[in-house]
């Protein structure tokens, strides 16, 4: 074996095992059915696509259902100061409290920890690399994700779109 075989067969294992992380070691229809938090009936609130197209704008439909993201900085929502509640867009349950909001320089509007059992996370592995998505645990509608730098006391920045949620003032 000559060293330039040697060295790209090496290079070629290395890489495959550094690539393995990005994806899902359990069995197809399990990590189908992880991957897809919107399923008909996996959530208290349940609709069908048609239904939820009729109920969302096309903005809040992309972000809610089908996991896009907003343009930085384009919510309205990152200039609200007053006290209230921000529900989900989706199904109007409430996930966030002004009291934990923070500005965090991202853009989205973020905030340090969620209201009880309002919202739940999952696994994400999209764009290469691992991250934790949050979605509303009443409907299952995608709402952004939450990383490890946020601000005492929980340490979390919830990094969420703005066009999933409504604000409600107290």
């Amino acid at each position: 074996m000559k060293k330039r075989d040697f060295l790209q067969i090496g290079g070629a294992a290395v890489g495959a095992i550094a690539l393995s992380r990005f994806f899902p070691s359990r069995a197809p229809d399990q990590a189908a059915a992880q991957t897809n938090v919107h399923a008909e009936g996996s959530f208290p609130v349940s609709k069908t696509e048609a239904e939820w197209r009729k109920i969302l704008t096309p903005a809040e439909f992309a972000v809610l259902r089908q996991e896009a993201t907003e343009r930085p900085y384009s919510s309205p929502l990152n200039q609200i100061k007053a006290q209230g509640i921000y529900n989900c867009a989706g199904c109007n349950s409430p996930l966030y409290s002004s009291e934990t909001k923070f500005e965090s320089g991202t853009g989205w509007p973020s905030f340090y920890a969620s209201l009880e059992d309002a919202v739940a996370t999952r696994e994400d592995r999209s764009l290469l690399m691992l991250r934790t998505e949050v979605h509303c645990a009443t409907c299952g509608g995608h709402l952004g994700h939450v990383f490890a730098d946020g601000p005492k006391p929980t340490g979390k920045r919830h990094c969420i779109n703005g066009v999933s949620l409504k604000f409600e003032a107290a």
